[in-house]
């Protein structure tokens, strides 16, 4: 994982509209992600429409997600979750296989998804990258969904 920030996006240039999808499941961790992507949506596309929409746990996002997608309404959707490891499998069967429906709604619907379901070792690494400032998730995740909101309004004006 990289240890430093991707550089701001340019500022939206139009009327944008984000939705997270955000598991309740490790809720602390998962708010700090909204919460830093929320702020930072906020800074690059200030007239745009953010919405929240939980669900219980990682498995859950895809459908949502999908359903979000379908509605064509959504510039780029945000899907947080944080996925900590036991001792069996479990945690790398989740993540796996959500990450390939959200890529597989991202590419059938021709919208962004961007994939914040995190999967770490221990609490350590998900305080750093939920909660704390330096690499926070939630930033990268926001400025992910403005560049590649503005890169897809550009093509399809095109």
């Amino acid at each position: 994982m990289s240890s430093k920030a991707p550089r701001r996006p340019q500022i939206a240039k139009a009327k944008r509209t984000f939705c997270i999808v955000a598991s309740r499941f490790n809720e602390r961790y998962v708010q700090g992600l909204i919460d830093h992507a929320t702020e930072e949506l906020r800074a690059l596309a200030p007239d745009a429409s953010i919405s929240l929409h939980r669900v219980p746990g990682a498995f859950e996002l895809p459908v949502v997600v999908q359903e979000l997608a379908a509605r064509d309404r959504a510039d780029a959707v945000i899907a947080c979750g944080v996925i900590l490891q036991g001792e069996t499998n479990h945690a790398q069967n989740l993540s796996r296989s959500v990450t390939d429906a959200l890529q597989r709604i991202a590419v059938e619907q021709a919208v962004p998804v961007i994939n914040v379901v995190l999967s770490f070792k221990d609490e350590g690494q998900a305080r750093a990258r939920c909660l704390e400032n330096q690499i926070n998730r939630g930033t990268e995740a926001a400025r992910a969904a403005v560049e590649i909101a503005n890169v897809l309004a550009d093509l399809r004006i095109a």
